[in-house]
């Protein structure tokens, strides 16, 4: 490049003026760039931006935002008054609810119309209450509730009895001493029969039946008692020992060893030569 006359010469500034190369220092190489590659080894990150502030857009009106598929709002439930009081056909609620009000009503008012009559009507009017109670809480429970049926059916017929007896008794002898005290030793009887078969841990048979053969029972010896005031609690307290023992696991077991036995002495009868 040729140089015009009377232009003076441009000075370099690669070098920062005042600084000085000492001797012995490398001058450090120039770092030229590289054309960019397809897969560059080193990532680079992109210098940030800024992003220019955003306005929100409008808000759509109320009559476009919903979407066309989206089911239209029902109307309101009507009350439950409102509801009792149409007795319509396809509310089945309503329809069911009112026969149980009137029901409840009238049972309600037959039961204080009962129970305000004396203190004894009083009294049963509530044990048959608790009792009615006490079913609807053992309605799954089928052997309990059978057996608590049959012991209340026992402890009516074997009071029944006994007072049967006492009374002709004090007919026939008019100085003759009424306790009263069999009835009490029959309805002993019958609980002892429930509670026994429910204390055995493992019970071979249905405990509700034993109850019932050892209350069969006892109505058997309360009849005898009327004729024999001495012998009906004893017999009845003797058959209920039996039937417990018969029905237990005890008694199983003692009758499948003896069983076992009579079957031993059949084969050893059946293989001595002597016999024949």
């Amino acid at each position: 490049m040729s140089r015009t006359p009377g232009t003076p010469r441009t000075p370099r500034t690669s070098r920062t003026p005042g600084s000085t190369r000492t001797p012995g220092t490398t001058r450090t190489p120039r770092i030229t760039p590289q054309p960019a590659t397809d897969g560059p080894d080193t990532p680079t990150t992109p210098a940030p931006t800024a992003q220019a502030p955003t306005t929100p857009a409008p808000a759509a009106p109320a009559s476009t935002a919903q979407a066309p598929d989206a089911p239209a709002p029902t109307a309101p439930a009507l009350p439950l008054l409102r509801r009792f009081l149409r007795q319509e056909k396809s509310d089945a609620w309503a329809v069911r609810l009112l026969p149980r009000i009137v029901f409840g009503v009238a049972a309600l008012y037959t039961v204080i119309t009962l129970a305000s009559q004396s203190g004894s009507a009083f009294f049963a009017v509530v044990t048959a209450l608790l009792l009615g109670l006490a079913l609807w809480l053992l309605r799954r429970r089928t052997q309990l509730l059978l057996a608590i049926g049959v012991s209340i059916l026992a402890i009516a017929f074997t009071g029944y009895f006994s007072a049967v007896g006492d009374a002709a008794r004090t007919n026939e002898d008019a100085g003759a001493t009424v306790t009263g005290a069999a009835a009490f030793g029959y309805w002993a009887l019958a609980g002892m029969a429930l509670l026994g078969a429910w204390m055995v841990k493992e019970h071979p048979g249905r405990r509700g039946i034993t109850v019932v053969l050892a209350d069969v029972i006892l109505v058997i010896a309360s009849v005898v008692g009327m004729f024999l005031p001495e012998a009906g609690v004893p017999l009845g307290f003797l058959g209920m020992l039996g039937v417990l023992a018969m029905r237990g696991s005890s008694a199983k077991a003692v009758a499948g060893r003896a069983r076992q036995a009579l079957d031993r002495l059949r084969r050893h009868k059946a293989s001595d030569p002597s016999d024949s």
